[in-house]
């Protein structure tokens, strides 16, 4: 067994991939426990599952914050060591052609947010930070204040497709309409592009013909809900391993290596 690391989680939803680490954790299924749950939403159902468990959970309220700067864009709001020069050389989200004022925006306000929910989380200690349905992009203003050594990251996210296939918002809702036979989910470390971190681990459902959008939902969370945890012991055991590797094109690309046991 390993030793018992600290886990962390932010949601934005109702939190069915926190219940299952939660309750992969007292269990002793994972060799963790839960520090905290933080959202960006206030009415986030996940917020009384983790109360339930009696773990501590706190909102950063990115809706009004990100208005309260639209309507009032102050620049003394900025968190002090916010470099925007910075952010728009790592940020990958937006092309080069795109709208500059979009961009800056985006990262501005995104990292006054990011700030607010840093400093809710200064107090806690933990190991690695699950995002268990955390439904923002972060910016490199936060993964750099999380991932403080460049080659051990310690973000995790669960995405609802095959990466690289179907990034974004609604994996499943594109494998279905793409027509794909085969569905599944990926586990990944973050980065600073869309559902473009290194991949930690698959599960993957075949789609009938008798499928429907919602079956395949339901499919690829129950898959979830065994996928999350396995990463996150995998993680606890010290088995992953970042390894940097060049592709046909002489460009990077960082891989997970799962060390044996």
């Amino acid at each position: 067994m390993s030793d018992t690391i600290r886990i962390a989680a932010l949601i934005s939803g109702g939190g069915t991939n926190l219940q299952a680490i939660m309750d992969a954790c007292e269990s002793a299924a994972i060799d963790a426990e839960m520090l905290f749950v933080g959202s960006d939403n206030p009415a986030a159902k996940g917020l009384e599952r983790a109360g339930k468990h009696h773990i501590p959970h706190f909102v950063a309220d990115y809706k009004k914050i990100i208005r309260d700067f639209r309507n009032k864009p102050r620049e003394n709001a900025l968190p002090a060591d916010f470099d925007i020069q910075d952010m728009r050389n790592k940020q990958s989200f937006f092309s080069g052609d795109a709208d500059p004022e979009k961009t800056d925006f985006f990262l501005k306000s995104r990292a006054i947010a990011e700030a607010a929910l840093l400093e809710r989380m200064k107090d806690y200690d933990f190991d690695l930070l699950v995002l268990a349905g955390f439904m923002r992009n972060l910016s490199p203003y936060f993964i750099d204040r999380v991932n403080t050594d460049p080659h051990s990251p310690r973000i995790m996210n669960i995405h609802p497709a095959l990466l690289p296939a179907f990034p974004g918002t609604d994996g499943y809702g594109d494998t279905f309409r793409y027509g794909c036979k085969i569905g599944g989910c990926t586990v990944h470390f973050i980065d600073y592009g869309e559902d473009s971190g290194p991949i930690i681990g698959q599960r993957s459902f075949a789609i009938t013909a008798e499928d429907t959008l919602n079956t395949v939902k339901e499919k690829g969370l129950r898959e979830e809900w065994i996928l999350y945890p396995e990463c996150i012991q995998l993680f606890a055991e010290k088995r992953l391993e970042i390894i940097t590797t060049k592709d046909s094109r002489k460009k990077e690309r960082r891989i997970v290596k799962i060390r044996a046991k």
